[in-house]
Parts: structure tokens; sequence; C-alpha cells
């Protein structure tokens, strides 16, 4: 099974066993978790960050628990990328680097330059919002977290931007590799990976108005209906 479906199926069955208060503590939950899913010994790594379990388990709280028989897989892709993007208003990041502020802030102002650049392109500007939501489940590897935490939810493309928006600062900034840039520009978003390392590095900007997270969050459902 593919390490981050594998995390996240943990994740879920941990979240159920609280929910249900055949457990009490999450790190018990997510190791009879892993251990109905996996054969063998269970390595530290398998096991989801507490705060991935924490999504899954408000998924099942709540409002959402009360529908969640009527939810599809699309209702609870949105559902997943606003409890992920909520916990970033708490997230405060280094003034120098980022005078505007918090982590989901800073996300919102990225997503509207990128709308203005890319407006009908969902997968960039879900790549936008996104991109830096691991910085609340792991500040120390907040793209892999993040990636993991997504698991599926999103297509191939916007996780590839995702995944190399860090290489790209570094090409902007002149301290990448020939050999990485080499690898990105074969790619055939290579222009938009470059795009949003350019919305990334603006979207610094204290105090300006930026969209709300549910007003970002109907764009791109309205985008995805009308796409799909």
């Amino acid at each position: 099974m593919e390490h981050s479906k594998l995390r996240r199926k943990i994740a879920w069955q941990a979240a159920r066993l609280l929910y249900d208060r055949q457990e009490t503590d999450c790190y018990q939950a997510k190791m009879k978790a892993a251990r109905r899913l996996i054969r063998g010994w269970v390595k530290t790594s398998d096991l989801p960050k507490d705060a991935e379990v924490t999504v899954q388990l408000q998924l099942f709280s709540g409002d959402y628990s009360a529908q969640r028989s009527r939810f599809d897989e699309e209702e609870a892709r949105w559902e997943l990328m606003r409890l992920l993007l909520l916990p970033c208003e708490s997230v405060s990041q280094n003034l120098r680097e980022h005078p505007e502020g918090d982590v989901l802030y800073h996300s919102l102002q990225v997503f509207d330059l990128a709308r203005e650049q890319l407006p009908y392109d969902e997968e960039f500007l879900t790549a936008a919002l996104l991109h830096d939501v691991g910085k609340a489940i792991d500040v120390r590897s907040s793209s892999t977290a993040g990636l993991e935490a997504l698991g599926d939810y999103v297509s191939e493309r916007t996780c590839w931007l995702v995944e190399n928006l860090a290489e790209a600062r570094k090409i902007t900034d002149g301290s990448g590799g020939l050999r990485s840039r080499r690898r990105l520009k074969q790619s055939p978003n290579f222009e938009e990976l470059m795009l949003l390392e350019q919305c990334d590095r603006q979207g610094r900007v204290a105090g300006i108005p930026a969209s709300t997270l549910d007003e970002a969050l109907h764009y791109l459902r309205e985008l995805s209906a009308m796409c799909s």
C-alpha cells in the first residue's frame, strides 16, 4: 500500500477508535489501527502525526458526523481542506521573512495572486491555497506532512507543485543546483511552478485585504463544478 494512503487509513481508523471511545489515548489508537493494517512490526514512520488523526476526528464529529452518510468523496475533499487550513491561522511565522503574519493569511494572499494569474486552473489554485498546510502539522517537514495529510484528495499535478515549491525558491534566489533546475525544467508544469513561487514570494504583505477561507474554497468549488 502506498505510504501516504497507509498513513491516512491509520489516521482514519485511529480517529474512529477515539470517536467511538474504544481508545482514549491518541498514540494507543494509532498503534491499534496500525496493527489492523500492517502485518508484522509497526514502524514509527508508518504512524500519522497526531494532527492528522485530529483532522480525521473532526470529520467524525459535529455537524459533519450527523450528515457524513450523505457526504460523497467530493464533499469530504472540501471539508478536509477546510480542516487543514483552519489551524494555519494559529501558526506564526518569522516576521523577517513573513511580515504578513500567520500562515493562513499568507496562503490566502497567495491564492488571490494566483487567481489573478490563472483564474481557471483549479489544480494550480489548489496548490496555491494548500502549499503551507503542513506547517500546522510538522513545521520541520511541512511539505511532506501536508502532502501526506491530503493524500489522494488532490491531484498529482497539485502535489507536484507543492512538493517542488521549495526547489523553485532556490532557483529564484540562486541557491539551487543546476541538476535540480534541469530536472524541473523538463516538467510541463515548470512555468506554473515558477509562477506559484512568484505568488508565494509576493503574498507576504502586512495588512492588505485578502479573501476569506470560505470565499477561497467557494471559488474552488464553483470552478471544480464548472470543469467537471
